[in-house]
């Protein structure tokens, strides 16, 4: 076993992936333009993150979205049969649209604290 004692960083940390994590990570590490796996898997380990994209807030984003979709339709058929638009339908949808935005603003601003 070599004397790990004298080198900048001593300590080994092993893992292991298949074929195809392997070459996904060469790909990135092609991408990058560096060929030293060690420094490319350190930077990675220490300086990535990792996104977690199952947010409820994503999942009530969806339903308004839906709730939108649904009133529009309401009013294409009522101005289909009526040639009538109310304005409170108008209003729901702007409600609804202003909520998605605010909704997505701070969705942003959350994932820009994760840099």
């Amino acid at each position: 076993m070599p004397d790990n004692r004298n080198r900048k960083r001593p300590i080994q940390v092993k893992f292991f992936v298949d074929e195809k994590e392997l070459n996904l990570i060469k790909q990135k590490m092609a991408q990058m333009g560096t060929e030293n796996m060690s420094a490319y898997l350190r930077k990675m380990a220490i300086d990535g993150y990792v996104v977690n994209l199952d947010m409820p807030e994503l999942r009530e984003l969806t339903s308004k979205m839906k709730r939108i979709s649904n009133s529009e339709n309401q009013i294409a058929k009522q101005l289909n049969t009526t040639g009538n638009i109310y304005e409170a339908d108008i209003e729901e949808i702007k409600k609804n649209q202003e909520e998605i935005y605010e909704g997505i603003k701070k969705i942003l601003l959350s994932l820009s604290h994760l840099k």
